[in-house]
């Protein structure tokens, strides 16, 4: 099809076109290789772990942040006034852009990765698919690109449901949507164009018919200059939510050495067809009796390639920029080699009990847990800003076999602490710890069905250290003597509000608890907890945890640095303050408390009135869809909200009229800014 890509050539000055993680780590290869490293940063990323990481940092701009590093001009601008010589893309953002590619290449520099046209072949999901259709890939049946909705609209019906709709430019899951029947398809169609657009600059979609129990398994492909291709093995992705990857291993269970092989000469052929130069993905849906079906190609790495590279004993960075510089691809396919098992999981800021809405603000505390490779993108101090992507870091775990990597896993992030910021850890402990995952019975779809809430409160002996920590921080300001009294120990109500998770949005998951609290010596506490009870019920009238049960009594003492004593126990506890609230975290176990002992009530959704729409999360409004004296019905669409790259919907809650629209397309608003008031419709 094209020829390989003539602007190999060696360099030694290397700019990041990207930011956080994976901006850090491809700093790390580069600095190891001997390069000169360049990173870019907008507004918001001044004070970013991959400035520090960098010999030298440029900013980019103007605002808004969010599209500073979209911006190909001043990436130009600042490779050209840093002296790099090659830029590397990451992923997201500029990185399967074919106009940068061709950009940084007609500014006499390296880009690393696939030349433009290979871009514009294969990283396009319609041509990618008529070109695997070309060679003999195989493919599920589906219409491959199109702009208008009503053609789209018959086309869908003639395919039949259930069936995906996908964005044709692009991926992360942005732009895709399921319809199960006729009647959804029109909106579906209205929301992936709009998100696609927002994410891509293209409204084009393709259509497919969608694999209910298939698996979602993707092979790592790499080619030279020198018409050298190769894969090195495949990982199962199939654990996603809402079409995102979240948990990702290698070896996909169940794939044997002849299935490996079929689909890696599958995805080789596509790359070779074009000539590929650079690391890519050849992403695949695998059906229970092991026939595979094309799906895409990602030109670019992944976020997941760390658990390749756990598996082969290879920096897949190292080959990337070993390749730009013209080089030979450092194995040939008979070389390559597997050993053991390693799995991989995307810490998020965002909140599970309120939808997973994204979440934005202040990092209190960041630990990595020793024993896993962690790839982050934060550091204690720092902020998580509001205008990227929610990943902040990665933690992949590496052993004999699968268990041995689950294991490793789930304790890591046991141990793991994040703190200022809602994030999906213990989410992600539970989809670890499910039966489905332990046992590798694994689809696209299981981590939808399964039923993984969050536990409805929290164990007693945590929330009688709470209750205990704030009681101890402020006896401290006030001398050895607090908590006395002329006839002995006095015994104080605490009220608190638990957040559990550290819930940040609007409509997150909120406890009430009534603790009782004594000094039991100069450095302990006597924690009688007597009631858990969800903030939205009422507890007059409402049972609520453990209501039926004696109160229970806990003794806490509190040592050196994290050390805490509950009932004998020692274990440690990472605690936190933000202003009045209390970030604190033991045993795997992370909440943020607030004192209400003589705070007026309040409502659980921060003060928000019947009627009134909050904003759940930072964003920029999108759509605006309704307008005041319009009637809406249960469900309909007020205003869309675009968080982190995504698209998040405010529905009606239920029939009702719009009294007030509060807020304008395009202004950025925070968690608790009201969008809609409405008035309910008589009953």
């Amino acid at each position: 099809m094209t020829s390989p890509s003539p602007h190999c050539r060696p360099f030694d000055a290397l700019l990041v076109a990207n930011r956080g993680e994976i901006a850090c780590r491809v700093l790390r290869t580069a600095r190891a290789m001997g390069l000169r490293t360049v990173a870019i940063f907008s507004d918001a990323d001044r004070d970013a772990p991959h400035v520090r990481a960098a010999d030298v940092a440029l900013r980019v701009g103007p605002p808004p942040a969010a599209d500073s590093y979209l911006r190909i001009d001043a990436v130009l601008d600042a490779a050209r006034a840093a002296g790099a010589q090659a830029v590397h893309p990451g992923y997201g953002f500029l990185s399967e852009r074919a106009a940068f590619a061709q950009a940084v290449v007609d500014a006499g520099l390296v880009f690393v990765g696939p030349s433009a046209a290979a871009i514009r072949a294969l990283g396009d999901k319609a041509s990618a698919k008529s070109l695997a259709r070309e060679l003999g890939v195989p493919c599920l049946p589906g219409i491959e690109r199109a702009a208008d909705l009503d053609a789209l609209e018959r086309d869908g019906r003639r395919i039949g449901f259930p069936l995906m709709v996908k964005a044709a430019a692009g991926g992360g899951g942005r732009g895709m949507r399921r319809v199960d029947s006729p009647q959804a398809l029109r909106s579906a169609l209205e929301a992936a164009a709009a998100e696609a657009h927002a994410a891509f600059g293209s409204g084009e979609l393709l259509l497919e018919r969608l694999l209910e129990d298939a698996r979602h398994v993707e092979v790592q492909v790499f080619g030279d200059a020198h018409g050298a291709r190769v894969h090195l093995g495949e990982r199962d992705c199939s654990t996603q939510r809402r079409h995102q990857k979240i948990i990702e291993e290698a070896p996909a269970p169940g794939v044997d050495a002849a299935l490996r092989a079929r689909m890696g000469e599958a995805a080789v052929r596509l790359a070779g067809a074009v000539g590929y130069v650079g690391a890519g993905t050849v992403e695949f849906l695998l059906e229970p009796d092991g026939n595979f079906h094309f799906l895409e190609m990602n030109t670019r790495l992944q976020v997941e390639h760390p658990v390749t590279e756990a598996v082969t004993g290879l920096d897949l960075v190292e080959w990337q920029l070993r390749v730009a510089r013209g080089e030979p691809l450092p194995l040939a396919q008979g070389q390559v080699r597997w050993h053991g098992h390693a799995i991989e999981a995307r810490l998020c800021a965002e909140d599970p009990d309120a939808g997973f809405a994204p979440q934005a603000g202040p990092v209190l505390a960041w630990q990595a847990p020793v024993g896993l490779r962690c790839d982050a993108g934060i550091d204690a101090g720092g902020t998580v800003p509001p205008h990227y992507d929610s990943m902040v870091a990665k933690l992949v775990a590496h052993g004999a076999t699968r268990e041995d990597a689950r294991a490793a896993l789930l304790a890591g992030l046991s141990r793991t602490v994040l703190l200022g910021v809602a994030s999906n850890r213990e989410h992600l402990c539970r989809v670890l710890s499910a039966a489905p995952f332990v046992e590798a019975r694994l689809s696209t779809g299981w981590l939808e069905s399964a039923a993984l809430a969050a536990p409805a409160s929290l164990p007693s002996w945590w929330l009688a250290l709470a209750a205990a920590h704030l009681v101890d921080a402020s006896a401290r300001r006030y001398g050895p003597l607090a908590g006395f009294s002329s006839s002995g120990p006095r015994e104080a109500p605490v009220s608190l509000a638990v957040r559990p998770g550290g819930s940040g949005s609007v409509g997150g998951a909120q406890l009430l608890v009534e603790c009782r609290v004594a000094r039991a010596s100069p450095h302990g506490w006597r924690v009688r907890v007597a009631t858990t009870t969800a903030a939205h019920q009422a507890p007059a009238s409402e049972p609520s945890p453990g209501a039926d049960r004696p109160p229970a009594e806990h003794e806490v003492a509190f040592g050196a640095a994290d050390l805490v004593r509950i009932d004998g126990r020692a274990l440690r506890c990472v605690a936190r303050r933000d202003g009045e609230a209390l970030w604190l975290q033991a045993d795997g176990v992370c909440a943020c408390i607030e004192v209400r002992t003589h705070a007026p009530p309040r409502s659980a959704a921060g003060g928000a009135a019947d009627g009134e729409l909050l904003a759940p999360m930072h964003g920029r409004v999108l759509r605006v869809a309704c307008a005041p004296g319009q009637r809406v019905r249960a469900g309909d669409l007020l205003v869309a909200l675009e968080a982190m790259k995504m698209e998040h919907a405010i529905a009606a809650p239920a029939d009702a009229t719009v009294d007030a629209v509060e807020v304008r397309e395009g202004v950025q608003v925070a968690p608790g800014r009201l969008l809609v008031r409405l008035r309910p419709e008589a009953a």
